[in-house]
């Protein structure tokens, strides 16, 4: 059976990135109705980044190429190194991926490189991988202020680690339910919701349609 995982990086659990995570997980069902399908939402978990404890550094340690600290991350990351695909999804904040997914990707990431001349990792299989971003800005404005040279770093890793990551951005997102409670002047509810009627759908055809791919690509 294959296994296919969404790492939510946001603090909601029912909103625009879980929204899209879970349509990727659905397209991979559509491909492979055999698959194991599960959304992880980090904020739900107890944990931290790295410690620098270097256990999973240490010559001949239990621990060597794995990170050793045993909190609610543990498991999960025991998950991936039998994953056939994953896919992660973040808001953006500030320009960048959320600080719960930036202190996952520190434990995920480092236990794989080795202190050797070239950094080769420890990868055993080179999955395919995806990023959802969702974020308030429209596409002209994340490219004019720099947000992919921000974004761009978590996609690098994930390359040098695993397959190149297909990508889904959805802009101008409704980010409250009702914007009346909320001071909001640089925000049209109006205009957010006539967005979102129009684009959100495109974006959750899209997020399907990389959960299929990623089926197609782990074969």
């Amino acid at each position: 059976m294959k296994k296919i995982y969404a790492i939510n990086g946001s603090p909601r659990k029912n909103k625009n990135t879980a929204t899209l995570l879970d349509k990727v997980l659905e397209g991979a069902k559509k491909a492979d109705p055999d698959v194991l399908a599960e959304r992880i939402d980090l904020y739900s978990l107890k944990y931290t980044g790295c410690r620098s404890c270097f256990a999973c550094k240490r010559k001949d340690g239990a621990s060597y190429g794995k990170c050793a600290v045993r909190d609610d991350l543990y498991d999960v990351l025991e998950k991936l190194r039998d994953a056939d695909a994953v896919v992660f999804g973040s808001p953006i904040y500030y320009r960048t991926i959320t600080g719960q997914l930036h202190a996952f990707y520190e434990r995920f990431f480092f236990p794989y490189m080795q202190y050797k001349h070239g950094y080769p990792n420890l990868v055993q299989k080179k999955i395919p991988t995806a990023c959802i971003y969702t974020m308030n800005v429209k596409e002209d404005e994340m490219l004019r202020d720099g947000y992919r040279e921000y974004m761009g770093l978590f996609e690098i890793f994930l390359e040098n680690y695993f397959q190149k990551p297909l990508i889904l951005h959805s802009f101008n997102t409704y980010q409250f339910d009702d914007y009346g409670k909320y001071v909001c002047e640089v925000f049209s509810p109006e205009e957010k919701a006539a967005w979102r009627d129009v684009h959100f759908p495109e974006d959750c055809k899209k997020a399907f349609a990389i959960g299929e791919e990623l089926m197609i690509k782990s074969k």
